[in-house]
């Protein structure tokens, strides 16, 4: 059986960490992949536009490395930064940068595997604490950033 995870805020008794959490990664994303477009389009001169040929590769590659090492330096990307939440590894800890290159790596297989997305945001959306597919694996959640001060 699991242990609980005792360093997370529970759902049911401290709802204000969860509260907005799937709306606010589905912004999130949309930021993280405008800025990611706008990163490969950046790129496309230095490969004398013979990356328009694989854009999407570049998309994914660019990509990937952009959230593995936002995720390892802050524990989110700069749209979840953008809309104040952050991920936490079940022990309540900041992403480090194997927990990072899962949680990226899981992240790409889901949009590899339409299924998998599909699972993966109806358990955002029903959940109390908001995980999806990838979050459930490893432990990781999506919590409202503390205010800071």
């Amino acid at each position: 059986m699991r242990q609980p995870d005792w360093h997370l805020p529970d759902p049911e008794l401290q709802p204000e960490f969860y509260d907005d959490v799937p709306l606010k990664r589905l912004i999130a994303f949309v930021i993280d992949t405008v800025l990611i477009v706008l990163i490969c389009v950046a790129i496309l001169p230095f490969t004398a536009f013979t990356g328009l040929f694989f854009f999407p590769f570049l998309m994914m590659m660019v990509g990937f490395a952009y959230r593995v090492i936002s995720l390892t330096n802050r524990s989110a990307t700069p749209g979840m930064w953008l809309t104040a939440i952050e991920f936490r590894t079940g022990d309540g800890q900041r992403f480090d940068l194997g927990t990072a290159f899962l949680h990226t790596l899981g992240l790409n297989i889901s949009f590899a595997i339409p299924a998998l997305q599909v699972i993966s945001v109806v358990l955002m959306a029903t959940s109390g604490n908001g995980q999806g597919l990838s979050d459930r694996m490893l432990g990781t959640v999506a919590l409202n950033r503390a205010a800071r001060r």
